[in-house]
């Protein structure tokens, strides 16, 4: 009768299957697949583990089949310990782990110890990254999945990177759905690019770090910044391609040295400034570091020609700037390169030509007629 209806039901190995627990004992317990058909799973695919048993008699349950031969073998955590060749081909056929020690690195890979039987895993095969040293794996035991059952088990072939990937790619899965612009999150650098860093945040999910988002200042050099293998913590600046790419800031959790650009810098101020680049239109002078002005080329003094004003200037080259346009608001600041020989007083350019012409307003008999009223005053003793 029970052949009868699990054979009615069409169970197939791998076969992902629903069903209620009727029974539970020490080795084994019974799982009503309907039908009036029971299968077996082994009580341990029960526990947690601490070894409690996470289900009663009544609780339903889903489970694979990983056996149909003398009626129906379920599992949920997959095959651990296997004890014949039988249970290997059925976790095989069910893509199923199964347990395993590494015993020995031998040309090309490992050999692995499972269930008595001695199978094969390629050196490609024992890590989702390159392993340096290949003896680190030897004597540690792991879940691996039989890719390769050959000659009734005698050539087994396994792989536990293939479990790997899989917990990779569920979770995530879940870490993208954890993942929100503006969140602050901590990762590990996997490589350095010219054009930024790429951040392992977990899981196999990676964001990128753009040179941009480095530091406040201009960055040439991303290796000068971070470097890899260290862990560091970013922001989530943008996330797109549903969740594919995701973009990261660092600068954004240091202090915006424009917040302070409105009350440290006002018209006329002189400072000292680092000349970065040089353009057609100017040069690009850095104040300090995150605040870049710009010297437009009309600013240097004239030389004759169009471009003689650049091959008066170096990149790297220190020299006083007097400030002659502030917006903080669009981050930009407007400076002029205090020419050699100007007069520089508690911080700004002096202008001697207009305090010259102010002292003439203020005194209109000029120096000649203040003589000559001395003159007077001497004659009239």
């Amino acid at each position: 009768m029970f052949e009868a209806s699990v054979k009615n039901r069409r169970f197939s190995r791998g076969q992902t299957i629903e069903g209620t627990i009727v029974a539970i004992g020490p080795d084994t317990s019974l799982v009503n697949v309907g039908g009036k058909g029971e299968a077996v799973i082994e009580t341990a695919d029960l526990r947690d583990h601490e070894n409690d048993l996470e289900f009663a008699v009544g609780d339903r349950i889903q489970a694979i089949v990983v056996g149909t031969n003398k009626g129906i073998t379920l599992s949920r955590k997959g095959i651990r310990g296997a004890a014949t060749l039988r249970q290997l081909e059925d976790a095989y056929e069910a893509r199923l782990s199964v347990e395993g020690k590494v015993e020995a690195d031998v040309k090309g890979g490992y050999e692995v110890r499972i269930a008595g039987q001695r199978g094969f895993c390629p050196f490609s095969q024992i890590d989702t990254i390159r392993t340096a040293d290949p003896a680190q794996h030897v004597g540690k035991t792991y879940a691996f999945r039989i890719i390769e059952f050959k000659d009734g088990g005698k050539n087994l072939v396994v792989s536990r990177r293939a479990l790997l990937e899989d917990e990779q790619k569920a979770g995530a899965i879940e870490l993208r759905r954890s993942i929100a612009v503006g969140s602050v999150v901590t990762g590990r650098v996997a490589s350095v690019r010219e054009f930024g860093a790429f951040v392992d945040l977990g899981a196999g999910v990676q964001g990128l770090l753009h040179v941009s988002e480095m530091g406040w200042s201009r960055v040439t050099d991303p290796s000068s910044i971070v470097k890899v293998g260290e862990e560091i913590t970013v922001r989530v600046l943008r996330i797109e391609a549903d969740g594919e790419r995701i973009a990261l800031g660092l600068k954004q959790l240091m202090a915006d040295p424009w917040v302070a650009a409105a009350s440290s810098y006002e018209m006329g101020q002189v400072r000292t400034g680092r000349i970065t680049r040089i353009a057609d239109f100017g040069a690009f002078v850095e104040l300090e570091p995150g605040v870049e002005a710009l010297a437009h080329f009309s600013t240097f003094a004239p030389t004759g020609r169009a471009d003689a004003w650049a091959k008066s200037i170096a990149v790297g080259q220190t020299a006083p700037f007097e400030i002659l346009a502030i917006d903080v608001d669009k981050k930009r600041i407007g400076v002029g390169m205090v020419q050699d020989g100007a007069e520089v007083r508690d911080g700004k350019k002096v202008d001697e030509v207009k305090e010259y012409r102010e002292r003439q307003v203020a005194s209109p008999s000029g120096g000649i007629g203040s003589l000559a009223d001395q003159l007077r005053g001497a004659l009239k003793k």
